[in-house]
């Protein structure tokens, strides 16, 4: 079933030019593959519940009757990313699920597969939206008013799918259905590589944020305006990326990233008036982190907003030894992606991540990779994490 599974999604969102994907959050892709997610809890008998943040929920067993065991991720996508990054914990997911019926196996707690919306946070900026708003950490007037490129705010675009935004919020009822949360993932890194290894289990999640840097100038004309006369914003930015790099090396344990930006008024023939641009910063230790965030911060004069804070994340000790040794003592690694498992776990739920092995080491790319051998691997191991986490 993982194969035809995968087959199904794999065009949904996939630029043809760059083999990468555009699945923002609420756009045709992404509603389409929430279609699927529906779809495919259908084919096995059971429903889908959107929750008020539109996180869907689809469950084996009453989950109101006692807490679940829930595994899934999310269908969302940076812009131009790869084809694994969520997808293959979604996928994933059902397919474990297909082999402990199999098995004629019959949960004695509730089973749930979960499908987060806007967990990369490429449309309105910050990440694991949904389950920020599921536990209670991103305050729902703020995410009601985050906007696009377009200029479009969440609450109209969610308006525009048929929600109505003013149910985003912490979900005490949801929460409750949640007794332990595992989520698969493609690995982001090396590490299975190293190890030999196809299969891991999460022991933690650095630190990490994102900053937007606003450097104010004045727009004027390429041409006409003296070198003298100019400012030009882009200067003082250019800078400011060449630090943050430099302060980070120094550092040696704390990487520092401007990935995106935006310029007003954009055009090829003017001074820009405005840069706003992004810095994503982590590491394995936070003091270390916000120290470099400080100083990157004095060093631009620009003015600085945080956009997103996740302190470190450190799974429950217990439960990650005990996946991994249900999977066959797969290798116990740290990472420094955030994902909604890391939301999960810092809002006190019992919440852990298995790992399939990334042969080329790159994610947030069209490069990211699974070999299908490895895919099934991980299915077979996180459905022997399921059978023993719902065994009781």
């Amino acid at each position: 079933m993982f194969d035809e599974m995968w087959g199904a999604i794999e065009h949904l969102g996939r630029d043809d030019r760059t083999r990468g994907y555009l699945r923002d959050a609420w756009s045709p892709a992404d509603l389409e593959l929430r279609l699927w997610f529906e779809q495919e809890a259908a084919r096995r008998g059971l429903g889908t519940v959107q929750d008020r943040n539109g996180n869907l929920w689809a469950w084996w067993g009453d989950p109101s009757a006692r807490p679940g065991v829930v595994t899934g991720s999310h269908l969302d996508s940076v812009r131009q990313g790869g084809a694994f990054d969520g997808p293959l914990g979604v996928v994933s997911a059902f397919a474990a699920l297909d082999l402990l019926r199999a098995r004629d196996f019959r949960p004695a707690r509730p089973l749930g597969i979960a499908c987060f919306t806007d967990e990369e946070g490429a449309r309105f900026g910050v990440p694991c939206i949904g389950s920020r708003l599921l536990t209670g950490v991103l305050d729902p007037d703020r995410a009601r008013s985050l906007t696009d490129d377009e200029g479009d705010s969440l609450a109209e675009v969610l308006r525009r799918a048929g929600r109505d935004p003013r149910e985003l919020g912490r979900d005490e009822e949801t929460l409750r259905h949640i007794g332990v949360f595992v989520e698969l993932h493609v690995e982001q890194g090396r590490d299975l590589i190293h190890r030999d290894a196809p299969v891991g289990v999460a022991s933690a999640i650095w630190p990490h944020g994102r900053w937007r840097f606003d450097f104010h100038g004045q727009a004027n004309h390429a041409g006409t305006t003296r070198l003298a006369d100019r400012d030009d914003p882009m200067l003082p930015f250019a800078r400011t990326v060449l630090h943050a790099r430099q302060a980070a090396e120094r550092d040696g344990g704390v990487v520092a990233t401007f990935g995106r930006t935006r310029v007003s008024p954009n055009n090829a023939n003017a001074v820009p008036g405005l840069v706003s641009a992004w810095l994503d910063a982590r590491g394995g230790d936070e003091d270390a982190v916000r120290a470099l965030v400080a100083e990157v911060t004095e060093f631009s004069g620009a003015e600085v907003t945080v956009e997103s804070w996740t302190p470190l994340v450190d799974f429950d000790t217990a439960l990650r030894e005990r996946i991994a040794a249900v999977a066959g003592d797969a290798p116990v690694l740290a990472t420094g992606a955030g994902h909604d498992a890391g939301i999960l776990a810092s809002a006190g739920v019992p919440s852990a991540m298995v790992f399939v092995r990334n042969p080329t080491g790159i994610s947030h790319s069209p490069e990211e990779h699974a070999e299908r051998a490895d895919c099934h691997a991980g299915v077979a191991a996180l459905a022997a994490v399921l059978e023993d986490l719902c065994g009781n």
